[in-house]
Parts: C-alpha cells; structure tokens; sequence
C-alpha cells in the first residue's frame, strides 16, 4: 500500500504516471528496450523530448519569444550558472532575500560578480515570515537583472504578486511552485525550477528563457556553461537525463488530463485552504509563523508547543500513513509539502490527523 508522501523533494509522483513508466520500463512502444537505452540522438527518446517540450509550452502558455531549456545540476548549479552568463564584468546584479534558498543564489552570485540585496524579509531570529511588499524593494534600474525565489520551501513563505521592476530581466527561481497555477512566463527574462517538486523525479532542471535575453550570454565562460549553447542545441548537446525527463512527460501529460494548470490551481488552492483552516482553527495548539497574505500553497509550516511534540506528531503521522512531515533541519516544526500530485483527499487526512492530535495532547 501507498503511504500519503508529504515529502519536500524528492517528491510524490502521479500514481497514473508512475504505472505508465512501469507499462513501459521494459518496451518502450514496441522497440524492444527500455526508454533509459535509447540513444538520445535516436527517433524514439526524440519524440519523448519533442512532446515533453510541447506539453510545458501548451501548458504554459510558453510564447514563440521564449524556449524551453533541459539541464542539469538542479537549482544549486543555477545559483552559479545565472551569474555567469548575465552577470557581465562592470555590472550588478539585485537579489531579493526570502530564505535559505535565495541567500545561497545571492552568495553565489557574488562569487562571480557584483551582486546586491535590493530587499530582504530576514527577522532578528534569522527567520522569514514573509515576502516583501513593493515598496520595500530598493532596486537598482542599471541592474543586469532582478532574482527572486518564487517561494520559500523551509519558511513556507511565496510570492503571490510578482514584483515591478521596471525595464530590468526578471530571473526566479520556481523549484518548488513551478507549475502549481497559470504563470505569464512573459514577465520572466529566465525562470527555473527543478522537477522534483512538482513536475518529475530528481535529475532534470527545466529553464524558459527569453531568446533575445540568453543571446546575450557571457561568451568567456566554459561551452557547457552557456544557457545559449544548449538553446541551439534544443537541450541535446550533450546527454540529458532522458529517463528524468520520460517521466516529466508523464507527469505533464497527467496535469493535462487533470484540467491543465487551471485544474492544477484550483486543487492546490484548496488543499491549502483546508490545512491553513484547520491550523488556525487549533491555533492553541499550532502555531503557523507565516504571515496569512505571505503564506505558501506548497509548503505549509507549523510549530507544536515543544519539540518533543514535533517529534512524536512526526512519528505517529508515519504510523498512521503519512510520510515526509519533519520540518527542514534549519527552520523545525513540522512541514506539510502540498506538490500537485498531493491529492485533497491525502489533506482532508492529514487534517483529520492532526486535529485528533491536538485533542489528545492538548
């Protein structure tokens, strides 16, 4: 049996598109080996490619003036890969600070060049509790480009409103909310999100960048490096991670049945509305530190009243069925990760759960 997977990332994935990769795993349509054995300049692991591409696009929305990139070395290797090529000797760069993940982009970044904290939420206890509000942002408009993280998956905290800023590229990192709702990628110079969140297993990055804004790369750094060589390459210069982006494809194809990403929001908005009701509502006992306007639909953070009780809800929550709800080693408490293929029903259980915890311990 199934257990209900709370996992932050790795992460959950559609039972449908996971019993379509085991149809699958030994033939692959017929070919006599499996998706993984396909040479990635061969017919069949191209189609796979081609309609993973054509699904995010659909899917999307993706306009013809941006391209969709496959790469690797997740969000991580973005955080020193973005400041490589954009961040051109005698400029800077703004970085707007939410948590763990967009200080480790802005450290990196720095490394490579100037780089500047054009805005930061962090509190005296080193903690985020929200984003920050348009008029907090002090934003260079000579910038070689603004970088946010589209939402904090320690804290719990997520833009809702995409910031202004003005004339500038607009890069985000969307690992962990990618896809979860409609998005004008338009509004983005570059966006990236590893897949193991929401949309795959572990191994691929998917990237959409504008075409006009990656041509004007950085040429002095190493080929394997340029966001503009694998553009020209359609993400096929080297190997990719074809079996990671197989499974994406099922994934995307899942998300389309499921009513494409207005389907997608409509059960992630839900989901949340249930947990988020339910903490407040035993808020005696439970005490959710994000702000409500701040608040993440993908990763839902909570605190009991003593670590020991973090401990013992995470132990019977596994007894009980439920996996992957130990809060981030920095940040404690008990996280509750809401990825699309978390069904509303695996919340409504989680709910019943912890609102019967609370009886008993409170």
């Amino acid at each position: 049996m199934r257990v209900i997977n709370f996992n932050p990332g790795p992460a959950g994935l559609p039972l449908p598109a996971l019993e379509r990769a085991r149809d699958e795993l030994i033939d692959f349509q017929g070919s006599g080996m499996s998706v993984m054995e396909h040479s990635h300049r061969g017919k069949e692991y191209e189609a796979v490619h081609d309609e993973t591409i054509s699904l995010l696009t659909e899917l999307l929305g993706i306009p013809d003036t941006h391209q969709v990139l496959f790469l690797t070395g997740g969000a991580s290797q973005q955080f020193a890969q973005v400041p490589m090529n954009f961040l051109h000797p005698g400029t800077s760069a703004d970085y707007l600070m939410t948590g763990v993940w967009s200080e480790k982009a802005y450290d990196e970044a720095r490394i490579v060049g100037q780089a500047r904290i054009a805005a930061t939420t962090v509190g005296p206890d080193k903690r985020y509790v929200r984003v920050p509000g348009q008029g907090e942002l002090q934003l260079d408009p000579r910038a070689a480009y603004v970088h946010l993280t589209s939402n904090n998956t320690l804290y719990g905290t997520q833009w809702h409103t995409w910031p202004e800023v003005g004339s500038v590229p607009l890069i985000a990192d969307m690992s962990s909310d990618f896809m979860w709702k409609p998005t004008d990628v338009s509004r983005f110079a570059f966006l990236y999100a590893g897949a193991q969140k929401n949309l795959g297993p572990s191994g691929v990055l998917i990237a959409v960048a504008r075409k006009d804004f990656i041509a004007q790369g950085r040429r002095d750094i190493p080929k394997i490096f340029r966001y503009s060589l694998h553009a020209e390459n359609n993400s096929l210069y080297n190997t990719p991670p074809t079996l990671a982006i197989y499974l994406c494809r099922n994934v995307l194809a899942w998300m389309k049945e499921q009513g494409g990403l207005a389907g997608m929001e409509a059960r992630n908005r839900q989901k949340g509305e249930l947990l988020y009701r339910s903490l407040d509502a035993n808020a005696g006992f439970y005490r959710a530190p994000v702000e409500r306007e701040s608040r993440s639909f993908m990763n839902v953070v909570f605190h009991l009243p003593t670590p020991e009780l973090d401990a013992t809800f995470v132990a019977e929550a596994k007894k009980a069925g439920m996996v992957g709800l130990k809060g981030h080693r920095i940040s404690g408490g008990i996280r509750a990760s809401l990825y699309n293929a978390v069904s509303v029903d695996d919340v409504r259980a989680l709910v019943s759960f912890l609102e019967e915890f609370a009886r008993k311990k409170g």
